[in-house]
């Protein structure tokens, strides 16, 4: 068997429709297009989710929920896995090199479930009260990380009214 004479099998193969040449192709004078109307031109194509005017479904269904663009997400930390780690000092990069926490995302927070019975260091973000209260009731110490120089004013604390007029005078 050579391959350079292989054929397919009579009938497997079709040869193409042409449209569009003319009145002697047997496709008429519009090609099955019609006369008239946006489906009839070149280069026409549908947008997604078109309904032939009809209101399309996903404009037809209510739309639910709201995404805050604002949301701060933290890597969070329980007092009792900080317990269970070897170590006495405990800041972010060493948490994700233990593996504690996968990704730091806008921070770390502390947060105060589970017991503590050994003094450590612990530098984070932010602290939940009851976190601070057992690191501290242990002997321990907390430091606050600020992210950025921004970070050091909340961006919702404006000043008071009376403030920057007193400033003025």
């Amino acid at each position: 068997m050579n391959l350079s004479q292989l054929r397919p099998p009579k009938g497997q193969k079709h040869k193409q429709q042409r449209v569009g040449q003319g009145m002697g192709t047997g496709r008429g004078k519009f090609s099955g297009r019609g006369a008239k109307g946006a489906k009839s031109i070149s280069g026409y194509s549908r947008m997604r989710g078109f309904e032939g005017g009809q209101m399309p479904l996903h404009r037809r269904l209510p739309k639910r929920g709201f995404n805050n663009i604002f949301r701060v997400e933290y890597a969070i930390v329980n007092v009792a896995a900080l317990e269970r780690l070897e170590g006495d000092s405990f800041d972010p990069q060493s948490l994700l090199a233990a593996g504690v926490i996968h990704k730091l995302k806008d921070g770390l927070k502390i947060l105060g479930s589970g017991d503590l019975k050994r003094k450590i260091t612990v530098k984070a973000h932010v602290f939940s009260e009851s976190a601070k209260q057992k690191i501290e009731a242990a002997g321990g110490s907390v430091e606050v990380i600020l992210k950025r120089p921004a970070d050091a004013v909340h961006p919702a604390a404006k000043p008071a009214k009376g403030a920057a007029k007193k400033e003025k005078k």
